[in-house]
């Protein structure tokens, strides 16, 4: 015999249980106590009562049998799982190695068989015991049926109808609240780059239309589940209250007191509860494994289409008109080198750079730009090698960085946040720890070169203990400029780590980096980094313009919005 056969078995029994209980109280009622014969109505009353103590072994073999059908749907969606991410691997599909291979095999596989066994329980517990409420009320009087049935049809019908669209409306209302949540983020992480490019107004526009966007949603997904609360009004209540009104009625056409209670009861202790149940799991549990059987065995995702990301133009890809790749002509390999590079955070996510061509020759100065969130970090980060490519490659003096252990990739580059670290120790520990062969002619050079004096003669000198809590945001950032200006690595990179200094300051700092040997890549705060810079790197979303300043401003109209911004407050100019 076979688990399906063995489960029905089991569930037959439980039909039968679910008769009996509202049967004995009726006749225990009717042949008994009103008939005047106690132990008559007492031996019904027994046997209704063996009836439901008899529910604790059916549950039992019910629990028994349904590991035999949950447990292959399990093993069949870990292979599915498994056998999808290998062929995405093999393929090289978009977004590279399918990072949610192991969610899917752990917590979204736990999750369908659970599901999965839920609903079975609870199918089946309210199919056989509304077969057995309503075969008893049938043999009651069917003139019960005709008072239970309607409401009782009419509230599960109501629910049912509603399963669809608040499923699509809980989707909707997730995303908008998801986009409500990364737009706020991002926002609130960008606040001096929004100022600092005129692009406050827009933010605030887009995060109003997703906060309507959102409001939206969850009207709607409430409207939903209004009508869902109703159905289970209908369902759950409107049975009772209906029989309680025709109780004359009924009585009329011969129901005795007995049938009556006993029609109370079916619903009560048997038909009731399980439409409820039934109810509960559908909205929960079956929502869940229908959204994670679309993750595991549901098609794969289309293609994204042409991306809001960052794409190079063929214009602005290539640093100089000279080759795009040095190395190949016999010339120093390029400083930086960005070979089709995309990332996405997450497969199904818009990629913040796509296809992105980059070179940036030794001992040149590059300056990034563009709006917040736009991916300026990100690029940082990546050329950095604290952050890997979804696809494409990176390479800093000829090396692929993706991989590289942290001390290799210390070698290659400096990378200077824009919160500033600073560390409890000397003045001059603080400035060597990047170089520690540094002598005191260094630590010198560099303190002279980056405006630090006086903050050294203040502190005491280079000897002199450091409480970074007494720092300033710009004293600790021009520290940390100094520490990278002794770094022996041949790549800067400052991403806004001069935010906190005055203009001035800031060109002090820039204009001594660059002079020190290596390249350097700058995230620009102000327009004058950009025009202090060899080349300029505009990244608007849509296309990656690269150029000199003033070849920028006739190719990007971006980067000439940029600029009237960053003019329009002369304070935050030289």
């Amino acid at each position: 015999m076979g688990v399906s056969a063995r489960l029905a078995l089991w569930s037959f029994v439980e039909t039968g249980q679910a008769f009996l209980v509202g049967y004995a109280v009726a006749h225990a009622v009717d042949q008994g106590f009103l008939a005047g014969d106690v132990r008559r109505g007492l031996s019904w009353l027994a046997v209704a009562l063996v009836a439901v103590l008899f529910g604790a072994p059916v549950i039992r073999g019910v629990f028994t049998q349904l590991a035999g059908l949950t447990e292959p749907l399990r093993d069949g969606l870990v292979r599915r799982a498994v056998d999808r991410s290998l062929a995405r691997a093999v393929l090289g599909g978009a977004g590279g190695t399918d990072r949610a291979a192991v969610s899917r095999l752990t917590n979204q596989v736990e999750i369908a068989r659970d599901s999965f066994a839920g609903l079975v329980l609870t199918l089946r517990s309210f199919v056989f015991t509304a077969a057995g409420a309503l075969l008893g009320l049938l043999s009651l009087h069917p003139a019960l049926l005709v008072v239970v049935l309607p409401p009782l049809t009419g509230g599960l019908v109501l629910f049912l109808v509603t399963l669809r669209p608040m499923a699509a409306a809980q989707r909707r209302a997730l995303a908008a609240d998801e986009a409500l949540g990364d737009h706020a983020a991002r926002s609130r992480a960008a606040l001096r780059d929004l100022t600092a490019c005129g692009t406050g107004p827009e933010a605030a526009r887009r995060g109003a239309e997703l906060v309507d966007g959102a409001a939206a949603a969850a009207r709607v997904l409430a409207g939903w589940a209004a009508v869902r609360t109703a159905a289970l009004g209908v369902s759950g209540q409107l049975p009772v209250l209906a029989l309680l009104l025709a109780v004359p009625w009924l009585r009329g056409r011969g129901v005795t007191a007995g049938a009556l209670l006993g029609a109370f009861t079916y619903l009560v202790q048997s038909l009731l509860p399980a439409l409820h149940t039934l109810m509960t799991a559908l909205g929960a549990a079956g929502a869940r494994l229908l959204v994670v059987l679309d993750r595991i065995i549901g098609p794969e995702p289309e293609p994204e289409p042409e991306p809001a990301g960052v794409k190079a133009s063929a214009a602005g890809r290539h640093a100089r008109p000279e080759p795009a790749h040095p190395a190949a002509h016999g010339g120093p390999a390029a400083a930086v080198e960005l070979r089709s590079v995309t990332l996405s955070y997450g497969a199904r996510a818009e990629p913040v750079l796509d296809s992105l061509d980059l070179c940036v020759a030794p001992g040149e100065r590059l300056a990034v730009v563009g709006p917040s969130g736009i991916g300026k970090s990100t690029l940082t980060r990546l050329v950095a090698g604290t952050l890997a490519p979804s696809g494409g490659e990176v390479r800093v003096a000829g090396r692929e960085v993706t991989g590289r252990a942290p001390a290799e990739l210390a070698a290659l580059r400096v990378l200077v946040p824009q919160e500033a670290y600073v560390f409890s120790g000397t003045v001059g520990d603080n400035l060597a720890y990047l170089r520690p062969d540094a002598d005191r002619a260094d630590l010198d050079a560099a303190v002279g070169a980056l405006g630090l004096r006086p903050l050294v003669e203040r502190l005491g000198g280079l000897d002199a203990p450091v409480r970074p809590a007494g720092l300033s945001p710009g004293e600790r950032q021009l520290v940390a400029l100094a520490r990278a200006y002794l770094a022996p690595a041949p790549l800067l990179l400052l991403d806004e780590a001069t935010c906190h200094l005055d203009p001035a300051s800031e060109a002090r700092a820039e204009e001594a980096l660059a002079r020190r040997p290596g390249t350097l890549l700058v995230v620009a705060h102000r327009l004058s980094s950009a025009v202090r810079a060899d080349r300029v790197l505009v990244l608007d979303g849509t296309e990656a313009v690269c150029g000199t300043h003033e070849e920028v401003l006739e190719r990007s109209p971006l980067y000439r919005d940029l600029t009237g911004h960053w003019n329009a407050d002369p304070a935050r100019e030289p």
